[in-house]
């Protein structure tokens, strides 16, 4: 399956290496949640604690991911500076 629903040859490097970005942050999360699953189940406490490590290297990764696009697609730095590191309300 392809990760484009309109042609990729139409689309221009830039276009192409930000859906790459944006898949591989989908991709990392999902990660995260995987492997958070298998923490909260896990009984071995070595197993535990590697996969523990693993998830919070695939939060490393979804962040310099997140901070690439926030560099690179237009919205991210307005939005993340509007909603990142505040207290109260993260809705309007």
């Amino acid at each position: 399956m392809s990760d484009y629903h309109e042609p990729s040859k139409e689309m221009s490097q830039k276009a192409r290496s930000l859906t790459r970005a944006l898949n591989s942050l989908k991709e990392e999360i999902e990660a995260v949640d995987w492997y958070n699953q298998r923490v909260e189940l896990e009984q071995d406490k070595a197993l535990k604690k590697i996969l523990h490590h693993n998830m919070v290297e695939e939060m490393e990764h979804a962040c310099m991911t997140l901070e690439w696009l926030r560099r690179n697609m237009d919205g991210w730095d307005e939005h993340l500076k509007e909603f990142l590191f505040k207290d109260g309300e993260i809705s309007h």
